[in-house]
């Protein structure tokens, strides 16, 4: 199982830990060129104290994963499954070392970098919690791929929440980890049923499977 997650906004800033090194992110040696060319701008970063990305990443989303809390089976789980889209980056692991940064998603130069990576990554599922902001960076095979949707109820009419669409995406993506990985996209949906008001869309030959998270206010 992959399950791609957005990066946050806010983010903590250390005081400790050692600089960046590249050469222990995901995927170094494909992505080292890219990597040092957006951060050829970024030059402050690369002397800021680093430390695991789910100590840096502090918005909404990662709240709700509350990654220091999971059992150790569950973390086991979340560093070989999740991956973090991030603009500076391009992706790393949960577990990564990472600095600090402010970033704008440059898609034309990860869609190139991260295309031969991601798409030689041999999954069973790949559940795409990403925002719209880093989707374009790489489409995953519709095949066995679901996509995760929010949306509110309210007085019987649906809309799409934005924000808070956030948490819901970190709680689903901690709901993943605490159980078996899920083999096949159905399987996302039965573990999501046991937390959530939710409904499943199976793919197409066009368009990959859709898990709709279902929010009644």
């Amino acid at each position: 199982m992959l399950i791609l997650l957005p990066p946050s906004e806010g983010k903590n800033e250390p005081t400790t830990g050692k600089p960046l090194n590249l050469d222990r992110l995901f995927a170094h040696n494909q992505l080292k060129q890219a990597r040092q060319q957006s951060l050829a701008t970024s030059k402050k970063v690369l002397a800021a104290p680093a430390r695991p990305a789910h100590e840096i990443y502090s918005g909404v989303l990662y709240q709700a994963l509350d990654w220091g809390s999971l059992s150790a089976t569950a973390k086991g789980r979340g560093e070989k499954s999740l991956l973090i889209i991030s603009a500076l980056f391009g992706a790393v692991r949960i577990t990564d070392v990472i600095p600090t940064y402010k970033a704008k998603i440059k898609t034309s130069l990860w869609k190139s970098a991260l295309s031969d990576v991601l798409d030689a990554l041999s999954e069973d599922v790949i559940v795409d919690c990403r925002s719209s902001t880093y989707t374009g960076v790489w489409t995953p095979p519709t095949a066995h791929t679901v996509a995760v949707r929010v949306f509110q109820i309210k007085d019987g009419k649906r809309s799409v929440i934005t924000h808070m669409s956030k948490k819901n995406r970190g709680e689903l993506t901690r709901a993943l980890l605490q159980n078996p990985a899920a083999r096949e996209p159905r399987d996302v949906y039965v573990i999501a049923q046991k937390y959530f008001d939710c409904e499943f869309t199976p793919a197409t030959a066009t368009k990959s499977a859709n898990l709709d998270l279902l929010v009644h206010i």
